[in-house]
């Protein structure tokens, strides 16, 4: 069954009126596939983030200040993370929206895809552990922490790869886009009950204290971190297109100055559409690699070979 239009697409344009949703929409200045950008926008015009948000957040990061206290007193490796992942699986099976769950899922098999991107065409190429959940489930196997992980030891093995051979990136001669492509998800095969209504952001702020509460402060923390290591990736990728005008899309805070936990929720969202235009800008270079042509920029043109 097709998934209907957001309102902001069903309705007539007023323009006395005007949707900023629509306005957002049609905007092209950020590169995200349509079917992309509505869901986006679709969960952020919903009215769970409209009334829900602003309760929750407040209360999200008080349980967060109160969780810190409490693991005070608990063992320092005190942790179930196979249990986390259960409960994570469930409460997006459960309550969170089809569009949340479906850019979600869809973020790692991206945010996998980026990095093989690099790993791929660094002067001396390094190996990726991509993360390519098919459903809600596939989660339960500590994807998100996982995921974490992955890009910590990707980003120590890649720059140690570099330093013992004394080299450093740089756009190569040949750009290998062969591991870019859609991954295949459809927002038709989300869960779609009356109880599915939770937007992407008030989801993400309810779940970030159980994340807290049931990893240890290492792995919190570094769950945390990971998200300044936007900009990291960022620079990377437009080092090796030689675009780097395209950084202006990655805004995550600066990686060598941690931030308070309190606001990961906030900049978790941050970092998923950080990724999704990334990946965009992946795809638009390998569909101008396929054409023989070049990528517009804010600065030109870019080759996309």
């Amino acid at each position: 069954m097709p998934h209907p239009l957001p309102d902001f697409l069903a309705q007539t344009h007023d323009e006395r009126d005007p949707s900023p949703w629509l306005a957002l929409y049609l905007d092209q200045s950020t590169p995200l596939p349509d079917d992309v950008k509505s869901a986006w926008l679709a969960d952020s015009s919903s009215a769970s983030r409209q009334y829900l948000l602003p309760f929750v957040r407040p209360l999200a990061r008080t349980f967060i200040i109160l969780i810190q206290t409490v693991k005070v007193f608990l063992p320092r490796n005190w942790s179930h993370s196979k249990l986390l992942h259960r409960l994570l699986a469930w409460g997006l099976h459960r309550f969170v929206s089809p569009e949340a769950n479906w850019l979600v899922l869809r973020h790692f098999h991206l945010g996998s895809q980026v990095l093989s991107f690099i790993g791929r065409n660094a002067p001396v190429p390094v190996a990726t552990s991509p993360l390519e959940p098919a459903n809600i489930d596939a989660l339960k196997d500590e994807t998100f922490l996982k995921h974490d992980l992955n890009l910590f030891n990707f980003v120590i093995r890649l720059n140690q790869t570099l330093r013992a051979h004394n080299e450093e990136l740089r756009k190569p001669a040949h750009l290998d886009l062969s591991m870019v492509h859609d991954p295949g998800l459809r927002l038709e095969d989300m869960p779609r009950s009356k109880l599915n209504f939770l937007d992407l952001q008030s989801a993400i702020e309810l779940f970030t204290p159980l994340y807290q509460l049931m990893l240890t402060d290492n792995d919190f923390w570094r769950a945390a971190n990971s998200l300044q290591l936007d900009e990291t990736i960022g620079i990377y990728t437009a080092t090796l297109l030689a675009a780097p005008e395209h950084l202006v899309l990655v805004n995550n805070k600066h990686p060598l100055v941690p931030l308070s936990t309190l606001r990961a929720g906030h900049r978790l969202v941050v970092h998923g559409l950080s990724t999704e235009m990334l990946h965009s800008l992946l795809c638009r270079f390998k569909a101008a690699q396929a054409e023989g042509g070049v990528v517009n920029t804010t600065s030109g043109v870019a080759a996309a070979d």
